[in-house]
């Protein structure tokens, strides 16, 4: 643009400017303010719509307020665009907002002025059918997260809340539980006649929020199309929801973030947040959408010749099983698992689901460490770079335990559920089980049908778990591995542990201990009261799914859908207190103010052994 015209432009701009300055503030407000009953009264909309089987008239009253109300949001949205001092600044933030606007008003103007339907058309150009119903269900997707958006900039009053962090994150994962209940409870998600109980759609959801994956009832035969997105749903908010507050706790531990709790609230929810938590949160969410387009990718060619009954229905297989993996949910849409008859010998679809698992079990910082662009340039230019400690416990982590694993199984299993396999085929289940059973939930074989030894070894797997700030679960790897080497350096007699030549705090060997301990307590005293409720089971059984819902493995013998509605409890319990209780305890334990040093007690002699 030449100089000159820019400068005429600048000044009608500016004159434009001062004559709406004064009724600015008093319009945006008065826009947001009705937006938010609207947006409630939408969202209430779309879920009974959706939810529920609707007379004709019924749905005439929804589609029309459904319509005010996105025309309303593009008014909204140009009239604040209007207003802004900067309007291309606003519109390079905002341009994806800004290109679905701009397109849903041209095509109600082609559809009130031509009667002329852009988006069927297009539909039309493309091949697709059901093009346009395709796009509203898009619309409405985004349609709810701006919404949720909108209604979330009201967290910034959090912090005048006092909530602690722990309390936080538990308040966080019960609203998006209990919200994901009462959605699959609807008629229209199931396909029963009354629909899911409350006591399997919270069951349901538990599991789906903390990313377990264990189900009272066959999800890939019960659930309708929209029950299964609302599965899949939950899975990435309890996937993410998780990894971005285990994240922000990491950030507090670090005493140079300054305010602790104010700046968490800040980093996690307001405008003028901690640039580096904001950044760290970015980045979990952009890796982890990333991991899981490529895997959804790679499964949507990985399925071979199994029968779908269109594309779209192959890309949702797809996206759902990568979400799942990437999360460690361990859900699937086949009755068997991955070990259903269709999906037999398809080792391609079984090696991209393990890759998306134990990139998903490896952690936000170590995944940062290996594959950001950043890291990879420094590496680059310096490729003797050391990793931190963290990133190398998991990567070690994983080299020593998915051998151990894979071998035990090949070994254990050769005459059970591997017997009348090639070698190769049952060095893939082993190798997938071993990967599996530690985070995932995944299944290649029937565990059902596994012997006591292996049992035994799958449970110990769980019991230790994924990495520290990843969507696995277990008491962690790292937690594991300093509890190990401190026992082993008191039985040398070492004063000090040492790790990669690094020396590990007291602190940091007493917080895994305690950890440790937590969920050894946990999961026995789970199994106790299991075997009060479901003694008939079997105390192999029911420990196995005590393991399983507080590791949040989701691996089953069979006996889920079996248990006393008391069982079914006690384990929604464990899964919560396993996703949520052990983060909770070591951000509780390390926020403790230091001992008074003014006194001390006498040494104690006390017997050990």
């Amino acid at each position: 643009m030449p100089t000159r015209l820019r400068i005429a432009v600048n000044q009608i701009r500016e004159r434009i400017n001062l004559r709406i300055y004064d009724s600015k503030v008093a319009v945006v407000k008065t826009l947001r303010y009705i937006s938010v009953p609207l947006s409630l009264l939408s969202v209430a909309a779309l879920i009974v719509s959706h939810g529920y089987a609707l007379e004709p008239s019924e749905t005439a009253l929804v589609d029309i307020l459904l319509k005010t109300t996105i025309g309303f949001y593009i008014f909204k949205y140009f009239a604040e665009l209007f207003y802004d001092f900067s309007p291309a600044e606003y519109v390079r933030k905002s341009r994806f907002e800004f290109s679905l606007m701009l397109y849903m008003l041209v095509n109600i103007a082609a559809i009130n002025i031509f009667n002329f339907e852009l988006t069927a058309a297009i539909g039309n150009l493309l091949g697709v059918k059901r093009f346009d119903e395709l796009f509203m269900l898009l619309v409405q997707g985004y349609f709810l997260l701006f919404v949720a958006l909108e209604l979330g900039k009201a967290s910034r009053l959090l912090p005048q809340m006092k909530l602690s962090p722990p309390a936080l994150l538990a308040i966080s994962f019960s609203l998006i539980t209990l919200l994901g209940a009462g959605l699959l409870a609807m008629p229209e998600m199931s396909r029963l006649p009354n629909g899911l109980s409350a006591l399997d759609a919270l069951f349901t959801s538990v599991s789906a929020v903390c990313v377990t994956g264990l189900s009272t009832y066959d999800i890939a035969t019960v659930l309708t199309f929209k029950g299964k997105v609302i599965l899949m749903v939950l899975i990435q908010l309890g996937g993410l929801n998780f990894i971005t507050f285990t994240s922000l706790f990491a950030l507090l531990a670090n005493p140079g973030v300054g305010t602790r709790y104010k700046s968490m609230l800040q980093a996690s929810y307001s405008a003028e947040s901690l640039e580096t938590s904001v950044q760290l949160t970015g980045q979990i969410v952009r890796f982890s959408l990333l991991f899981e387009a490529v895997s959804a990718a790679l499964l949507f060619i990985s399925w071979g010749d199994q029968h779908f009954a269109t594309v779209g229905d192959r890309i949702f297989h797809s996206l759902f099983h990568a979400i799942s993996a990437f999360n460690n949910a361990g859900f699937s849409l086949y009755t068997g698992g991955l070990a259903d008859a269709s999906l037999l010998g398809n080792v391609p679809l079984g090696l991209v689901i393990a890759l998306t698992v134990v990139l998903g079990g490896l952690g936000f910082r170590p995944i940062y460490e290996v594959f950001s662009y950043k890291a990879l340039k420094h590496r680059r230019s310096n490729p003797w770079v050391h990793f931190s400690v963290n990133t190398k416990i998991a990567v070690y982590a994983i080299s020593i335990l998915v051998p151990l694993g894979a071998l035990l199984f090949f070994i254990l299993e050769q005459h059970g559920t591997l017997a009348g396999q090639s070698p190769a085929m049952a060095l893939y289940h082993s190798v997938f089980s071993s990967i599996t059973t530690r985070t995932a939930g995944f299944n290649t074989i029937d565990f059902g049908a596994i012997g006591l030894p292996t049992l035994l070894v799958v449970m110990l797997f769980m019991f230790i778990g994924g990495s520290s700030g990843s969507t696995a679960g277990g008491v962690k790897t790292s937690t594991f591995a300093l509890v190990f080497l401190n026992a082993l350096g008191t039985i040398r007699g070492r004063k000090r542990v040492e790790l990669f030549r690094q020396t590990i705090p007291v602190e940091l060997l007493n917080l895994a201990l305690s950890v440790f301990l937590f969920s050894a307590s946990v999961v026995l005293l789970g199994i106790f009261a299991l075997s009060i409720t479901d003694g008939h089971l079997g105390l192999a059984r029911i420990a196995f799914e005590e393991l399983s819902a507080f590791c949040t493995v989701g691996l089953s013998t069979g006996i889920t859908s079996e248990l006393s509605t008391s069982g079914k409890t006690i384990l929604m319990i464990s899964m919560l207190v396993g996703r949520v209780g052990t983060v909770t305890l070591a951000f509780a334990l390390t926020s403790k103010r230091k001992d008074s040093q003014d006194y001390r007690y006498p040494n104690a002699s006390v017997q050990v052994g």
